[in-house]
């Protein structure tokens, strides 16, 4: 695996650190990846050793929360208004007035609000698995795109959400829970996508139901009940993300779910040219993905309306999209940015 720049970038008048690994050429293009939960910078490796090697100059931080950034305990540090100033001052601190943004999972929550209200910063956006128009504005806005035919209203009323809406009911039974064992929790979570999981409730639509992830268990399953030809991510990315996450705890990850009527408010607020985005934008739909299912569901709909320029690629994957099929996802980069952005 190849050796990445470290450092840290310290912002909000000396409050805050935020670390972050870089490679590939100082004048080249700048691509900006951001991790979701629960991850670092190191998630992108593979994408990282790709376009530093194409000439891009790559940058993954460790997001606000986690890895070697400033974790606090202080829930509105992770409301997307203050999530969005670290990822600024990161393209200031660059020398840079645009770059092509890049993100997964809740990664995206920030791309789209950067997208929404500092649409200036784009050369062009790039999302896995979250589409753009719903989480930016928060649980009230996705629980408006629930399939009630997978999810019947008076059996599942949060649909595939019930783990969010676990959050603002019961966080600290929540988070302690992944704090038990983060390891057999992160072994867990990293694991291939199942075709046969298609069109059927996801696991964590009975949450609530249950009090707790996987059925109210006590505690994740141990890692050593997982085999390993079901793991989607390398073991040395997994070690590192495992020592992080023993870091930091899971509450700060945790706590960018407590914030979801701050995000709605200032997206709302601060939406641009009414909500279009006007550069390009590619999504890498994961085809086996059941929380963020955008196959069958409307949750894309919105992305379709509001793009000006949209390319849309599915890959044959789980929600882990990026380490688990990452040529295939380099691959779709590599065509988009050379069809749609380089030049």
């Amino acid at each position: 695996m190849p050796s990445f720049s470290e450092q840290d970038l310290v912002y909000e008048n000396g409050s805050k650190t935020l670390h972050y690994l870089s490679a590939g050429p100082e004048d080249g293009d700048l691509i900006i990846f951001m991790h979701g939960w629960p991850g670092i910078g190191k998630t992108w490796h593979d994408q990282l050793t790709e376009f530093s090697k194409r000439g891009y100059k790559v940058v993954a931080p460790d997001m606000p929360g986690y890895g070697g950034s400033t974790a606090r305990k202080v829930a509105s540090d992770y409301a997307q208004e203050q999530v969005t100033k670290a990822m600024l001052a990161l393209l200031k601190h660059l020398g840079r007035s645009q770059a092509i943004w890049v993100a997964h999972d809740w990664g995206c929550g920030t791309l789209w609000t950067l997208a929404r209200t500092r649409p200036e910063v784009f050369k062009a956006a790039c999302a896995m698995t979250v589409p753009y128009g719903v989480l930016e504005l928060g649980l009230e806005e996705a629980l408006k795109y629930v399939d009630r035919n997978v999810y019947p209203e008076d059996e599942y009323p949060y649909g595939q959400w019930s783990y969010q809406a676990f959050y603002e009911q019961d966080f600290e039974k929540a988070t302690e829970w992944f704090d038990k064992d983060p390891r057999g929790f992160l072994r867990a979570a990293f694991t291939k996508g199942n075709p046969a999981a298609v069109g059927k409730p996801a696991p964590m639509s009975n949450t609530v139901k249950d009090g707790g992830w996987m059925g109210g268990a006590e505690k994740p399953i141990p890692a050593s009940a997982i085999p390993d030809e079901y793991a989607c991510i390398d073991k040395e990315t997994f070690e590192e993300l495992v020592t992080a996450m023993e870091k930091t705890g899971f509450w700060p990850g945790d706590a960018w779910y407590l914030n979801h009527a701050a995000n709605r408010a200032f997206n709302l607020d601060n939406t641009k040219n009414d909500a279009r985005l006007k550069f390009p934008v590619l999504f890498i739909e994961a085809k086996y993905d059941t929380v963020c299912e955008t196959v069958n569901s409307s949750l894309a709909d919105p992305m379709k309306r509001l793009c000006d320029d949209l390319t849309y690629v599915s890959i044959a994957a789980g929600h882990f999209v990026p380490v688990e099929k990452p040529e295939e996802v380099n691959s779709a980069m590599a065509d988009w940015l050379e069809a749609k952005v380089r030049g």
